[in-house]
């Protein structure tokens, strides 16, 4: 018997003027899907010109992190060089591995004339055998992600694979991510090669099996199928899932591992600032919680 999509509403945080972030995964319905263990639905948030986000250094371990944007620009740097800004439709793909330090700010020309900002960032965890792998970044532009489009529906193929198509960021398993739009009306299927997988609603009305979403709300399933998704609305949504995890993983603050005890590798790593710094934004780092 097809599995009922389980719905998540998320908590909201307010991180100050204005700006707000959800954070829809982890959470006690669903710890992860696929390998996707972390879900932040940032903004949408307008900034006034002469401010902007200023996410100060810090270290990720085991995990890449995607950060995928609707409207605005982020600028990335990182311990091993990397300086990339990010604009909706391109990714930037930083995989962690063993440790990287990395910082996300608004870039010079959007601080001083202002912009909104909307997107999501999101963790995928490593398999435990590229779990220590070196760290990598990698941006994207549009123009090599692949386009899927079938009757009133056309996607963004954002990493891994789905509909026959392959993106070309870098994974480490089987997983899809993608942004869809959907016509009022319009059916989908989920890939069917995905045993795990989760909506999210941007903006419009979808169905998916008797479950109802609007804007800011997510949903799971897991099962050999998955119910089809149904536009009520011209709507935009995120795909994204794949195969179960290899086993649980511990999440503290901004590390991702399988055992306790790596977790404290990294604290004590971060602590005594073994982790390296960030090229070009040396001086400041958000201490250990």
């Amino acid at each position: 018997m097809e599995a009922s999509p389980t719905l998540i509403e998320g908590r909201l945080h307010d991180l100050g003027d204005g700006f707000t972030v959800r954070r829809m995964l982890p959470v006690l319905q669903a710890r992860h899907v696929g390998p996707l263990v972390f879900f932040d639905h940032m903004g949408p948030a307008t900034f006034a010109p002469g401010s902007g986000m200023d996410v100060r250094p810090h270290p990720h371990i085991g995990l890449a992190t995607v950060s995928w944007l609707f409207e605005g620009a982020i600028r990335h740097r990182d311990s091993i060089g990397s300086v990339a800004d990010i604009r909706p439709g391109e990714v930037n793909w930083m995989t962690a591995g063993r440790g990287i330090v990395h910082s996300e700010r608004t870039p010079p020309d959007e601080r001083r004339d202002g912009q909104s900002l909307h997107g999501v960032q999101i963790w995928v965890a490593l398999p435990q055998a590229d779990a220590e792998v070196a760290p990598e970044f990698h941006h994207h532009d549009r123009a090599v992600l692949p386009t899927i489009r079938q009757p009133g529906m056309e996607a963004v193929l954002i990493a891994g694979s789905a509909y026959g198509q392959q993106s070309p960021v870098k994974v480490f398993g089987p997983m899809f991510l993608l942004e869809v739009k959907l016509a009022a009306g319009a059916e989908l299927a989920l890939p069917p090669e995905h045993l795990e997988r989760g909506v999210f609603l941007v903006e419009g009305a979808v169905r998916w099996g008797e479950l109802d979403l609007a804007a800011a709300q997510m949903a799971v399933q897991a099962g050999p199928t998955a119910p089809l998704l149904r536009a009520n609305a011209d709507s935009k949504l995120l795909l994204f899932g794949g195969a179960p995890l290899d086993g649980e993983r511990h999440l503290w603050w901004n590390f991702v591992a399988a055992t306790q005890e790596r977790i404290e590798q990294a604290k004590a790593d971060w602590q005594a600032q073994r982790m390296g710094t960030v090229v070009g934004d040396e001086d400041e780092f958000i201490p250990l919680p």
